[in-house]
């Protein structure tokens, strides 16, 4: 399967999950997998959330920031894999000075 993210309408998501500003994102989904590439601007984030379709498995490209899952903070930077676990609590926080850009997977099988 090939997923063009190039083609597809970015939606802006205000206060996502309850967070800070707004992001954007392009996603792919189906009954079994959503693919998402999100921008969270300096000072905006993704809010406080338990995750319940599966496994958030979020690749940063670009930019800094920082994860809390169940409580546990990592510092996010390119190359890094965060992981939060379906049943988790997590949120993803820009406070860089640059986009945080994410590559995100959930698989829900």
């Amino acid at each position: 399967m090939r997923i063009d993210f190039g083609s597809m309408g970015e939606a802006e998501i205000p206060h996502m999950n309850g967070g800070e500003g707004s992001v954007t994102a392009r996603m792919y989904n189906d009954e079994h997998t959503r693919v998402i590439v999100t921008r969270i601007p300096a000072g905006s984030s993704i809010g406080l959330h338990e995750q319940t379709s599966g496994d958030d498995i979020n690749y940063i490209i670009e930019g800094r920031g920082r994860a809390v899952c169940d409580g546990v903070e990592e510092a996010l930077s390119p190359g890094i894999c965060h992981i939060c676990p379906k049943g988790s609590s997590h949120t993803i926080i820009n406070d860089g000075d640059a986009d945080l850009v994410l590559f995100t997977v959930v698989n829900r099988r």
